[in-house]
């Protein structure tokens, strides 16, 4: 009689990890929280339309699993994901989970909601949607980045983060760039090191603003001009 296999330690925590998003409630939070900035106790509550005892429960359960960290100032609670390691999780999920093709809205605001997000968005500090996507496409086709074998920027990626004055800081064990599943482009965009400092670069200049409270972004005039500049972008592919 052949042995059994001893359980493979990994189990447990896989299992619990999967157990901290099988709560809608908790699931939204980190949904929400995917546009990379800190949000109160109070606002998450509002967000999830839950009373803030509920959602101190719920907070807490996903600090102590190692999704989410928390920072006290005063009387607030301000909480984020933990890193960018925490957020691609959360976003690869929302891909697997995302809706069929023939599903659709069931309000008009979830509607423009979903039509907001999906032109231009935030996936934690990097750009996503229709913009990121023509981005990581553009670069690509300009020799600037290889999806070849996973993500890589060029010698001539790297010149052209330079002469935009976007600085890379690679003092850190994130990786320089690599691929984050887009949930509803079903495509990569350009994550990383460089795709944090694009998106950053592209709200400090005004290239892209945020719309509302929530993740979405849309690409101003001036940022049109930018990207069809700088990388061949057509306007009307990201409006």
């Amino acid at each position: 009689m052949a042995l059994m296999a001893p359980p493979d330690p990994a189990a447990p925590r896989l299992a619990a990890l999967a157990a901290l998003l099988a709560d809608e409630t908790r699931a939204s939070f980190c949904l929400a929280l995917l546009d990379g900035r800190a949000w109160t106790a109070g606002e998450l509550a509002r967000y999830a339309s839950v009373a803030p005892s509920t959602a101190s429960e719920h907070l807490g359960k996903l600090v102590a699993g190692g999704l989410l960290t928390e920072e006290r100032q005063g009387r607030h609670r301000y909480l984020r994901l933990t890193d960018e390691r925490a957020a691609h999780l959360v976003e690869d999920l929302a891909a697997q989970a995302a809706p069929g093709d023939g599903e659709r809205p069931r309000t008009l605001r979830a509607a423009s909601t979903s039509s907001a997000l999906a032109r231009g968005r935030t996936c934690y500090d990097h750009l996503a949607g229709r913009i990121g996507i023509a981005i990581a496409d553009a670069m690509t086709a300009r020799g600037l980045l290889r999806q070849d074998t996973g993500f890589a920027l060029t010698e001539a990626g790297l010149n052209w983060f330079g002469e935009l004055g976007i600085g890379l800081d690679t003092g850190t064990r994130r990786p320089l760039v690599r691929g984050c599943l887009d949930w509803t482009e079903r495509r990569p965009h350009l994550a990383g090191i460089a795709g944090a400092a694009l998106c950053r670069h592209a709200l400090d200049t005004g290239w892209c603003v945020r719309i509302g409270s929530g993740r979405a972004v849309k690409a101003t005039a001036d940022g049109e001009r930018a990207l069809h500049e700088h990388l061949g972008i057509e306007p009307e592919t990201i409006r």
